[in-house]
């Protein structure tokens, strides 16, 4: 069962969140969009209140290509065969594998402060501000006991800005993020994404070969976030897309909750 909240009229547009959110992420984006679009908004599997599957073998169930394959039936449910997306963190990766494995479904894609699986850039900076990628990844029950022994604690951890600073995340949407957050079955399955991402989804990756992304692909980064500092981020972008175009954006890695004018100003204009 995938979680979907829907509304506004015209064109049909598909917004993923990233971890440890759900789709509450748009909250500030999502009206203002309405207005132009229709905009559906779902939990990614495992996320939210949408069903938590077990993993499977090799992590299967929670690979990219199962959660691109629930948004294809959730909007073929609503009627949209053809659709436009935009990802956020995870979702950006999902809304990746949308556009590279069902482009007849994908008119448009964004992928908001991600770049393709970036474990062979590494460095020191990355790896300290992205941990959780490499403690996710362990054995079960490791990672799951540890942040369970502190959900909020844990939870809050996750929105501090690398320089200091006041959350940008509202109290109402950490609310909502802690309520889902907080259930043991939740924080199983997002580690379960995670070790997808490490294994399953590398593998899919090295399937592609040369295939690129054919449809329009708009890339945001935070300036202020870790992405930013990797190589030339729409130089890696390229690679993996035929026609990409993108900019760094005045915030970190939240970008629609950190700097949501300026977000939805380069959606509009790309959508």
């Amino acid at each position: 069962m995938i979680n979907v909240v829907y509304g506004g009229s015209g064109p049909p547009v598909l917004l993923l969140h990233g971890y440890p959110q759900t789709h509450v992420l748009w909250h500030m984006l999502a009206p203002r969009l309405a207005e132009r679009f229709t905009v559906v908004m779902t939990d990614l599997r495992g996320y939210g209140d949408s069903s938590t599957p077990p993993g499977g073998d090799n992590h299967a169930n929670y690979s990219k290509r199962a959660m691109a394959l629930d948004q294809i039936e959730v909007m073929r449910t609503l009627g949209f065969d053809r659709f436009a997306v935009v990802g956020h963190d995870r979702g950006g990766r999902v809304a990746w594998r949308l556009a590279v494995e069902h482009p007849h479904a994908v008119t448009k894609a964004a992928v908001l402060d991600i770049v393709p699986l970036p474990y062979d850039r590494v460095t020191k900076a990355f790896a300290t501000q992205y941990y959780h990628w490499f403690f996710l990844i362990q054995p079960a029950p490791l990672p799951e006991t540890l942040i369970g022994n502190s959900v909020e604690m844990y939870l809050r951890s996750r929105f501090e800005r690398p320089t200091g600073g006041t959350s940008a995340i509202a109290p109402e949407a950490f609310a909502e993020y802690l309520r889902c957050f907080s259930d043991p079955a939740t924080i199983h399955a997002t580690c379960e994404d995670y070790r997808a991402g490490a294994t399953i989804d590398l593998d899919h990756a090295q399937e592609d070969g040369a295939k690129k992304v054919t449809c329009p692909l708009l890339v945001l980064w935070g300036e202020r976030g870790t992405v930013g500092r990797l190589d030339p981020v729409m130089e890696i972008w390229r690679d993996k897309a035929a026609d990409v175009h993108g900019k760094a954006l005045p915030g970190g890695h939240f970008l629609a909750e950190e700097c949501p004018d300026e977000t939805l100003a380069e959606l509009l204009a790309f959508l």
